[in-house]
């Protein structure tokens, strides 16, 4: 009977908004979860006839469930501390690997680290990104499972150039000596101090000159030292390095232009400790801004600053992700490097996604294909590490569904008592 299966109609679609609700204020302390609502129609309709105006007039037969849809508002973001803790500011999903060649959504990004060394889900799903090589990142490669260097050791990096900011001081007499230093690293990573004397050797014929000498301790040598490199730095008038003069060779003007100096080169070999001849080495004598970093001007000699580009190595020890998604691993020598970049993914229609637990989603034909970019890009959200993103189910109005919801269902399992009582009577008009 229409009678019973109308409110019966109530009763499954009322079932599916508790059911609905219910879930979402089990959810309202998951991780980034989005709440849901569900919305109904009504069913076809029955014409038994028309008015006396002509109008039809029609039974409807019930209600069903037209869409359960998923608010994908922002939840709040809420700092963790984590280092492997990311939230999304904005649009988007973090990508992971499904374990079968495709991939899963998510907005939950309380990641954490496997034994390997890779940077999983709370269900152990890879976390995918763009590589990078040698500190570099990639975003034209294909997408990787994003892996943190733990118990690594970062190999060492040769110096190849130093540089120092210093001033000789111009009033200084004829034969005074102000030794510098600057530390530099070898192919295996061993510190070596360069030991650089500036004498002042100015004359009334060449003013303004100071000789410089640069050697290693002979204690660095497996044999016999080497000479050490010598040679002249003129200033001019008002105390910027103009010419550079080697031992034995021509003077050249100092500046940035096809055909002046700008480095000194230095070539030390035979090391003790059996590492790569250090025979590219360049000793700078330009700044950033393509100006000499020494002077000579009346003030005490001093060195303001030195700069090289070597290291020895290190011990992994811990990471970070940056506000564009880098992921840069820290080491026990003070050195990063960039080992990855995670990747954002969007859809047309988000609606269109289908939920597959764990916080993940999986793209249909109506949600359309997922494009991947990087955070901040194509109008995808902002990544903020060490942070989650809260839930964003609202207590109240959750509440406030349940009682209207609860309401509903109350009066259709009246409507069904009802249409009992009334059959029960017709049944006992025929007795």
């Amino acid at each position: 009977m229409a009678s019973f299966s109308i409110p019966l109609t109530g009763l499954k679609a009322d079932s599916t908004a508790l059911n609905t609700i219910a879930n979402n204020l089990a959810n309202m302390n998951t991780t980034a979860f989005k709440s849901q609502s569900t919305s109904f129609s009504d069913l076809f309709y029955q014409e038994i006839g028309t008015s006396g105006a002509g109008d039809p007039v029609a039974v409807g037969a019930g209600v069903k469930v037209a869409a359960n849809q998923i608010a994908f508002t922002q939840g709040s973001i809420n700092s963790t501390g984590n280092a492997s803790d990311v939230a999304l500011n904005g649009n988007g999903f973090f990508v992971v690997s499904n374990g079968g060649g495709g991939y899963e959504y998510t907005r939950a990004g309380n990641f954490s680290i496997d034994s390997d060394g890779n940077l999983v889900t709370a269900a152990g799903l890879n976390v995918m990104g763009y590589p990078a090589v040698n500190g570099v990142v990639n975003t034209n490669a294909p997408l990787t499972a994003l892996n943190i260097p733990i118990g690594q050791v970062q190999a060492p990096r040769a110096t190849t150039s130093i540089a120092m900011t210093a001033n000789l001081d111009a009033s200084a007499p004829a034969g005074t000596s102000f030794p510098a230093q600057v530390t530099l690293y070898d192919s295996l990573g061993e510190a070596h101090t360069v030991n650089i004397t500036f004498t002042q050797a100015s004359t009334a014929a060449q003013p303004n000159t100071w000789n410089y000498s640069i050697s290693l301790p002979a204690s660095d040598y497996a044999g016999t030292p080497p000479a050490a490199i010598t040679g002249a730095l003129g200033f001019d008038a008002s105390g910027n390095l103009a010419t550079v003069t080697p031992s034995g060779g021509s003077a050249g003007t100092v500046g940035s232009a096809s055909g002046d100096v700008s480095s000194i080169a230095l070539n030390f070999s035979g090391l003790v400790d059996g590492a790569a001849d250090l025979s590219n080495l360049q000793w700078n004598l330009l700044g950033s801004d393509g100006t000499p970093n020494i002077s000579q001007v009346a003030t005490t000699s001093a060195v303001s600053g030195t700069l090289q580009d070597g290291y020895a190595s290190g011990q992994y020890k811990d990471f970070s992700i940056g506000a564009d998604g880098t992921v840069t691993a820290s080491y026990s020598n003070g050195k990063s490097q960039n080992v990855g970049q995670l990747a954002l993914a969007d859809v047309p229609n988000e609606q269109g996604l289908q939920l597959l637990g764990d916080g993940n989603y999986g793209t249909t034909a109506a949600s359309g294909t997922a494009s991947i970019a990087t955070s901040g890009a194509n109008g995808l959200a902002k990544i903020q590490g060490g942070a989650l993103e809260a839930s964003n189910v609202n207590i109240s109005s959750e509440f406030s569904n349940l009682i209207i919801a609860q309401r509903a269902f109350e009066a259709n399992a009246k409507s069904v008592t009802t249409f009992d009582t009334v059959t029960q009577d017709t049944i006992n008009m025929v007795h």
